[in-house]
């Protein structure tokens, strides 16, 4: 044990919590079928109980840490560091006027997680094994292929992940301009297929991008190029459509990276809308709700895929039974690799979180860095 608080049996109660925002510049300018953008903004928490500190992150506006600093940190606080589901539920019953989905999502979310890196750092634990691990090693996809890429930025990712780290499975973006550039949409998929060869699986994600026969068109090139996953295909908010795509083609429809409340992945999974669900624990709720999801998913019969943020996912991904895979997602990875220090290694398609037998997550904070990059 790490703190005073546990001499004796007595339980450590969480002392305090605090934010940090940090917005990173992109390497290139990135965008999907929906969005462009040049800096993405990761809003840390921290967690404390004695002389131990956990921390955990979402990406999303700075405002976040407003509400993690107005309306979580006095819910949190004095709680038992031990009990995080149990402050998981008082932070939900505490933002009922507030709106749950979105923002305050990703609030509840962060604090979450760095509060299941507490509770493993005070029993000087991997999460991986405070959880329980089903698996040893957890599968990623390399994905990135944004629109705003030309074609030799394209490339050069796709046999960074395929040649030098060997990962067998790699995403790029479609849905241009909200669908309107089809046509280019399917010379990068082409290119894509003819950079990685005829042995990497490769996957697909429109954003919600097109309409639904839009994306039932599309999907007969996509087969052609043997593209195995179709994600968002249409708006994840519209689970008809996306159930109607999923009927009529060939490839797996995914999505569920927007859901910020289990009775969303509930809604999903009666439409029949996915063949595996995704699941973001930085907006979900964080890990306490991320594995309900995983639960529900392996009662439906489905596998669940971690959406981005993989150093955040990697512990519970090892602890559930129906996991497909995680995203290695460019974005976030490159910012996780800046930040912190014990980041994983993703060579041979598969990660291994807690084999270093660090406590937690394993990683810790790079101040200097973090610094650089701190905007609130």
């Amino acid at each position: 044990m790490n703190t005073a608080e546990h001499e004796g049996g007595a339980e450590p109660p969480v002392a305090s919590v605090g934010t940090a925002v940090h917005t990173v510049p992109t390497d290139a300018p990135e965008g999907d079928g929906t969005l462009t953008w040049d800096a993405t903004t990761l809003v840390l928490v921290t967690v404390r109980s004695g002389t131990t500190t956990g921390f955990g992150w979402t990406y999303g506006a700075p405002a976040t840490a407003q509400v993690v600093t107005d309306q979580l940190a006095d819910v949190v606080t004095g709680r038992c560091a031990l009990d995080v589901p149990g402050a998981n539920e008082a932070m939900n019953r505490a933002v009922r006027n507030a709106g749950r989905p979105g923002l305050v999502a990703g609030a509840i979310s962060a604090v979450d997680l760095a509060l299941w890196d507490l509770k493993a750092r005070l029993l000087d634990l991997p999460l991986v094994r405070l959880l329980g691990a089903c698996r040893a090693d957890v599968p990623v996809y390399g994905s990135g292929g944004f629109t705003t890429y030309d074609a030799g930025q394209q490339e050069r990712q796709l046999r960074h992940w395929v040649a030098e780290q060997d990962i067998p499975r790699v995403k790029i973006k479609i849905g241009e301009s909200w669908g309107n550039a089809t046509r280019r949409d399917a010379e990068r998929v082409t290119a894509a297929r003819r950079t990685i060869g005829d042995t990497t699986d490769l996957y697909v994600d429109a954003n919600g991008g097109y309409s639904r026969k839009q994306a039932v068109r599309m999907a007969t090139h996509l087969a052609q190029q043997g593209v195995t996953w179709f994600e968002e295909p249409v708006s994840s908010d519209d689970l008809a459509g996306l159930a109607q795509v999923r009927g009529a083609v060939t490839a797996d429809v995914t999505a569920g990276e927007y859901g910020y409340t289990l009775p969303y992945f509930h809604h999903m999974l009666r439409a029949d809308a996915v063949d595996c669900l995704q699941a973001d624990a930085t907006r979900c709720g964080g890990l306490t709700v991320w594995l309900r999801a995983a639960a529900l998913a392996e009662a439906a019969g489905l596998e669940i895929s971690g959406h981005c943020a993989p150093h955040v996912h990697a512990h519970a991904a090892a602890a559930v039974p129906n996991l497909r895979h995680l995203e290695w997602f460019h974005d976030h990875v490159r910012i996780e690799n800046l930040l912190f220090d014990g980041a994983l290694d993703p060579a041979g398609g598969s990660i291994r979180p807690g084999a270093d037998g660090a406590p937690g997550h394993g990683l810790t904070l790079r101040a200097d860095l973090a610094e650089k990059y701190r905007t609130h």
